[in-house]
């Protein structure tokens, strides 16, 4: 019976660290982010990042969408969109692509998933114009050291 009772406390302790833990912030399963919190006010000089997406910047958040066919089968990284893309990033000009896209940057190759499949992808936000010194790609939002798999 005493270690019943010792074995509940300790279950009931450890459970209520734990809420306080995760009500300061501590421990947190990650945020996440749509593709409508990308951008607040557009201004005289364009879209500008929301609120969230500058609290997010280098957070680990995840994100659904759709990866634009690569421009190889096996590469580091891909665009990840809003709605089904038939295009490449490199295959046409910047008049096909919508303005909010994300690059996801994975650390190892892969072989990438068909473009009308829904993935989420998870990784650390980066957030500002960045040019990949490797392909001369500009991007203004990054999700790095990311994973993704089908939803």
């Amino acid at each position: 019976m005493a270690r019943t009772t010792a074995l509940a406390v300790s279950r009931r302790t450890f459970l209520a660290g734990l809420a306080a833990l995760s009500c300061t912030g501590v421990v947190r399963a990650g945020d996440t982010l749509t593709f409508d919190e990308l951008y607040g006010k557009v201004s005289v000089l364009g879209l500008a990042f929301s609120d969230k997406v500058k609290a997010l910047d280098g957070k680990t958040v995840s994100m659904r969408g759709f990866m634009a066919p690569p421009l190889k089968a096996e590469a580091k990284f891909f665009v990840l969109t809003e709605i089904p893309m038939a295009l490449c990033p490199f295959c046409s000009s910047d008049a096909d692509w919508p303005s909010n896209i994300v690059v996801v940057y994975i650390d190892e190759k892969t072989t990438f998933v068909p473009p009308s499949k829904l993935i989420e992808v998870t990784g650390t936000l980066e957030v500002g114009s960045w040019t990949d010194p490797e392909t001369g790609f500009v991007s203004l939002l990054r999700l790095v050291h990311s994973s993704f798999e089908t939803v």
